[in-house]
């Protein structure tokens, strides 16, 4: 699968989960204040939260495409890793502070709830498992076609699964607090599915933010496509060594390559210039996603020569140290 394939169907998989958020978050609101209820009002900022996140991945995936240009050499890959930490801060906030907030002003204050009540936000929240329910069978069928663990590369696709699977689980909480509640009279239990809710969506946006995270900073490739670099780079028998090897996620499709070779004696400079594009396209057949590939490129007698000169550089200034001349002039 393509990557603009793969993309036109992370869009609608996130169009999908946007359009079940908004009503949801609408269909928790109205329930959560018919109700009086501390966790379906938890859930209700939950959607919110995820509804304003889906926007931000919209953005993302135009954004990420863009063409490379003067100022961004590179393209605009990493596009996607930034709105997708704006949608780990978005979690946190909007949904995981609000609940923590929900949950402690249910148990200084209390809760009273009617029979109706009850009734109005069972019906809401069965709507909303069902709807998020949906939504995350979409995004995991996505996932599968896409290879699984592939798929889950895509931080647009990872974050629409979390928010879902956290949705479908916070549901399941605020369910079994109003049930609590109903059989006790106990606010409390109410009170503990809005802060777990709270927790279960902290934790989620740290993981998100954690890995958007990593792919801004620069993190490098799987360690799968750097032993097939470095693998394919010693076996070319121009190559006398590789000193160096770095790589860095420029994007989903798009990797830097970084290597320092020392090539055999005995080349002119129109060989070594022949030797560097092979290279180069040996490279991007094996790693398709290593567009961007630069190689630093010395003669192997050379670099021996230079090594050796340094070592007898720092040799002789250790020699012409003070301590080395006092230790000679006590001895």
């Amino acid at each position: 699968m393509t990557r603009k394939s793969a993309d036109r169907r992370t869009r609608v998989t996130v169009l999908v989960a946007l359009g079940a958020n908004v009503l949801i978050a609408l269909a928790k609101a109205v329930g959560g204040l018919f109700a009086g209820s501390p966790a379906l009002l938890s859930e209700a900022a939950h959607s919110v939260a995820d509804s304003l996140n889906e926007v931000f991945l919209l953005v993302a995936l135009r954004r990420s495409r863009l063409p490379a240009d003067r100022r961004h050499p590179f393209g605009y890959g990493k596009e996607r890793f930034f709105w997708a930490l704006l949608a780990a801060v978005g979690i946190f906030v909007m949904g995981g502070c609000f609940s923590f907030f929900q949950g402690f002003e249910a148990l200084r204050g209390g809760a009273e709830e009617s029979f109706s009540g009850y009734v109005a936000g069972f019906v809401v929240l069965g709507v909303a498992f069902l709807s998020e329910g949906a939504s995350l069978l979409r995004a995991l069928h996505q996932v599968r076609g896409q290879g699984g663990t592939e798929g889950m590369r895509d931080p647009a696709l990872r974050t629409v699964v979390a928010e879902d699977g956290t949705a479908v689980l916070g549901v399941t909480l605020a369910g079994a607090g109003m049930a609590l509640h109903m059989l006790t009279g106990q606010v409390v239990w109410e009170a503990s599915a809005s802060l777990a809710i709270g927790a279960l969506l902290v934790y989620v946006a740290y993981i998100l933010g954690r890995d958007a995270r990593e792919q801004l900073i620069g993190q490098a490739a799987d360690a799968e496509a750097n032993r097939t670099i470095r693998a394919l780079l010693e076996r070319q028998p121009e190559i006398d060594s590789v000193e160096s090897l770095l790589t860095m996620q420029l994007g989903l499709d798009s990797t830097l390559v970084a290597a320092r070779v020392d090539l055999v004696p005995g080349l002119d400079s129109e060989e070594v210039e022949d030797v560097a594009v092979r290279i180069k396209g040996t490279v991007a057949e094996a790693v398709p996603e290593a567009d961007q590939i630069f190689l630093d490129i010395t003669d192997a007698d050379a670099a021996r020569a230079a090594k050796a000169s340094r070592t007898a550089a720092r040799w002789n200034q250790a020699e012409e140290s003070p301590a080395a001349t006092g230790e000679r002039g006590g001895a």
